[in-house]
C-alpha cells in the first residue's frame, strides 16, 4: 500500500518524534511504501529516516522551492514546479493518506485532501495520528460543521482520528471506516 505521509519539515521535541518514529517503522516493517514531501528536513526526515531502515521503498514529493532539502537516499523523488502540483501528486500517489503533526502547510494539505474528498473527487482513507491530542481543536472544528450542516457526508467517513500509530495503520488497511470515532463531547461544545 502506498501510504503518503504530511508532516512538518521543522525539527521537533521527542514527544512528537517518537510517535512518528513508530509509526514510520510499523509502515516499513509492514510492506508498505511511504509516500512524503521528499524532505529530508525536520519531522521529514525522521520519518523518513524510520520507514527506509524499516524496509520501506520511499517515493519523496518535492518541489522545486525546497529541492536543496531533497532526501537523498529516496527510491523515487520526483520533483514539481509548485505546491500545487506537489499536493495533486502526493494524493495522487497514496492508497490512503496519514497526517502527523505539523503547522500550516500541512493544515493546508489536509483540508484540501478533505475538501475533495466531500466532493467525491476521491474516496481514500485519510487518519490524523492524534499525537497528545494535537488534533484536538480540529476535531472539534469538524464534528461543529457536522453538527451544524456544514458537511454533505458524515465526518467519520471523511476522516478518522487515532490516537497512536498502529491504530493509524489499522484504519488505512481496514480501509473500512466501519467504526465510529470515539465520541469527542463535542455535541454539547457546539451549542454553546
Amino acid at each position: 500500500m502506498n501510504i503518503t505521509v504530511f508532516c512538518s519539515a521543522n525539527a521537533l521535541e521527542e514527544r512528537y518524534t517518537a510517535p512518528a518514529r513508530d509509526f514510520a517503522r510499523a509502515l516499513g516493517e509492514r510492506g508498505h511504501t511511504l509516500v512524503w514531501g521528499g524532505s529530508f528536513a525536520g519531522l521529514m526526515g525522521v520519518v523518513a529516516d524510520e520507514a527506509k531502515a524499516a524496509g520501506a521503498k520511499l517515493v519523496g514529493i518535492s518541489v522545486e522551492m525546497l529541492a536543496h532539502k531533497a532526501y537523498s537516499g529516496a527510491d523515487e523523488l520526483v520533483t514539481t514546479a509548485n505546491l500545487a502540483e506537489r499536493k495533486a501528486q502526493l494524493l495522487e500517489r497514496a492508497d490512503a493518506l496519514v497526517v502527523l503533526v505539523g503547522g500550516l502547510g500541512t493544515l493546508d494539505e489536509v483540508t484540501e485532501v478533505l475538501e475533495l474528498k466531500k466532493h467525491g473527487l476521491h474516496d481514500k482513507p485519510v487518519v490524523l495520528l492524534d499525537t497528545e491530542g494535537f488534533y484536538d481543536g480540529m476535531r472539534t472544528q469538524l464534528r461543529r460543521m457536522e453538527l451544524e450542516g456544514f458537511l454533505p457526508r458524515p465526518l467519520d467517513e471523511l476522516v478518522r482520528f487515532a490516537p497512536d500509530g498502529g491504530t493509524a495503520l489499522r484504519y488505512v488497511e481496514d480501509a473500512g471506516f466501519t467504526e465510529p470515532t470515539e465520541p469527542t463531547g463535542v455535541a454539547a461544545d457546539a451549542s454553546a
